[in-house]
């Protein structure tokens, strides 16, 4: 796992043996689906007790994870017709902020957010997620 965090490690390791179990039903016969059901026990009781003893700097660093999910991930997996508002009304545009009109279930909704990007390249457009102040106008205006 490249973005594995170190207290995550013995979740990922329980997580490829239940997947190496899973490929091989035949070594345990009849007792896999017992043994499969132990393994995912064993996994949901370790994910809760490394997530229930986490220092504050594991916290940040589940904050700064590369793979967590931006302003844009939300907006597609929580409205419905997204669509996104660019510029002042002036002349600037800040691709720090994103938001725009959307829906969520019968209700037309205006929706924004700061984005990041996940690479060096979106980053820079972005401004590695931070506004710029005629992009205040953007959730102002």
């Amino acid at each position: 796992m490249k973005h594995q965090l170190d207290f995550e490690k013995p979740i990922v390791e329980l997580q490829h043996q239940l997947e190496e179990l899973k490929k091989h039903p035949e070594i345990l016969g009849m007792s896999f689906q017992e043994e499969v059901g132990r393994m995912e026990k064993k996994l949901e009781e370790t994910k809760r007790q490394v997530f229930l003893n986490l220092s504050a700097w594991d916290r940040v660093k589940i904050a700064r994870h590369p793979k967590r999910p931006f302003t844009l991930d939300y907006l597609g997996s929580a409205f419905t017709d997204f669509s996104e508002l660019h510029g002042d009304r002036l002349f600037a545009e800040d691709r720090a902020i994103v938001g725009g009109f959307a829906h969520l279930g019968d209700h037309q909704v205006m929706a924004i957010g700061t984005q990041k990007g996940r690479d060096t390249k979106e980053n820079i457009l972005r401004n590695f997620g931070r506004p710029i102040p005629k992009g205040i106008a953007k959730h102002c205006g």
